[in-house]
């Protein structure tokens, strides 16, 4: 289907971060758009806002006429939706053209340069990071994000003359074997999403297809170190990067009254004092990666400098939510034991003698099962710990799989409690606190105001 001829476009699954964009970008192009999703939430509330017609109720009667013409009218899907959805399974019976949204930016990194960002970790700071970089130089872009760009307060950025478009790179559901990307950057690839692939194994085979489907003219800047080994088609230039070693890398790293400064090491050209915006020791890292993404797309030195000077991050990724002498709270999306691990890591560099606690929510049972013995580790590099029931997203309970599995693997000396989300501000009112850190890619973040208003006059 051509989305110059479409008239309308229906989402099932409209509120997901990934899908929203979706939803701005069909909005933006002057279509009739609506859908669905299971929850009301601040996004969705202003998708409607925006003009999107959105109900939280799974009923085909609930869908506007607009969206009942199955020649002018396309049904987007999120792969978390299940089959039997009554919603999915009317329009699959009426001959709709149904796609996922994988399969829609695919369709865009065919007809733009899609400049795309891959890996267990670290996808949407960095996607955000180089479309802010060439958002803000001559070039432009177009940008798919997976978070809240902070520099914008939204998770799509329109360009008239840009031929470039940002894209986060989604390995669930193995989504990202729709796109054709120009340039992409992989992170990691740290075991993930085993409910899909079943073995690291197949994980790692997933990243190696993803790597061929670049364009001959392209290119692939990999993390140092991964094991993953690309199998890209011929004229595809490789390079690696990764903090202090690499083709693209940093040097002379400085970190001056909570402020961090680098020197940038590239092929393309090396730019000289580099300061973060959001001076997290982890972002050098990401950094580099958008850096290169944005010399490959053809932003300056002087640019980049700037722009990066000028990122202001992403919603919750370690996303500073109050900060004074007394306390310090923080709102982190991480939700793998690997992210986790990074996120306190760099919380004890900036804050090496205070006392850091976590409220940790994980995020679905099989993720729990495969990695709780990660999990707790991670865990554990924390003075205390406070733990939530899992949360299921799109799955359903599994037998004997519980936050119970973390707590009891965490370590014996630390302070630790199980505590269900309800009773959570109740637990954090008389509880001591100097640096919180929320954790998690379920819906904690909507405890983190009240959080806030209890914690700020302390």
């Amino acid at each position: 289907m051509n989305i110059n001829t479409l008239s309308a476009v229906y989402f099932i699954g409209a509120g997901g971060i990934g899908m929203s964009a979706l939803v701005r970008y069909f909005l933006s192009k002057g279509k009739k758009v609506g859908g669905y999703d299971r929850t009301p939430s601040e996004l969705t509330e202003k998708l409607i806002k925006e003009g999107a017609d959105i109900h939280y109720e799974e009923n085909t009667a609930l869908i506007a006429s607009d969206f009942l013409n199955p020649d002018t009218t396309l049904v987007i899907y999120t792969p978390a939706i299940p089959a039997t959805h009554q919603e999915l399974v009317y329009f699959k019976e009426h001959g709709f053209e149904i796609q996922k949204r994988a399969q829609v930016l695919g369709m865009l990194t065919q007809t733009e340069k899609g400049l795309c960002v891959a890996g267990t970790h670290g996808k949407t700071t960095t996607s955000t990071m180089a479309a802010h970089l060439l958002h803000q130089s001559h070039i432009g872009c177009n940008a798919f994000l997976g978070g809240i760009s902070k520099n914008y307060g939204t998770n799509l950025l329109l360009s008239e003359k840009s031929e470039f478009v940002v894209i986060e790179a989604d390995e669930f559901d193995r989504s990202f074997h729709w796109l054709t990307p120009y340039a992409t950057v992989i992170t990691a690839t740290d075991s993930d999403h085993l409910d899909i692939y079943g073995t690291h194994e197949a994980y790692l085979e997933s990243f190696r297809k993803y790597t061929s489907l670049i364009r001959p003219d392209g290119y692939l800047i990999l993390k140092k170190g991964l094991e993953l080994v690309p199998d890209v088609q011929q004229g595809v230039t490789i390079y690696t990067y990764s903090t202090t070693e690499g083709d693209f890398h940093a040097e002379n790293i400085r970190i001056e009254n909570g402020e961090i400064y680098f020197d940038y090491v590239s092929p393309l050209g090396n730019i000289t004092n580099i300061q973060l915006g959001v001076p997290v020791y982890v972002n050098i890292e990401n950094g580099i990666a958008a850096m290169a993404l944005a010399q490959i797309g053809g932003a300056t030195a002087e640019e980049i400098r700037n722009a990066m000077a000028s990122f202001g991050g992403v919603d919750r990724r370690f996303d500073f939510k109050l900060k004074n002498e007394r306390i310090v709270l923080l709102s982190d999306y991480a939700h793998h034991p690997a992210e986790i691990k990074q996120s306190v890591t760099s919380i004890r560099t900036l804050y090496p003698n205070r006392k850091i606690t976590a409220v940790f929510q994980p995020h679905l049972y099989t993720r729990t099962r495969d990695f709780y013995q990660e999990f707790a580790d991670s865990l554990s590099l924390l003075d205390e710990v406070i733990l939530l029931d899992i949360y299921p997203a799109r799955e359903a309970p599994i037998p004997g799989v519980t936050s119970e599995l973390i707590y009891n693997s965490l370590r014996p000396d630390m302070q630790k409690c199980i505590c269900k989300k309800e009773e959570l501000i109740e637990l954090l009112k008389n509880k001591p606190i100097d640096v919180l850190i929320t954790l998690g890619a379920g819906d904690i973040d909507n405890y983190v105001p009240q959080i806030y208003d209890i914690l700020k006059d302390r």
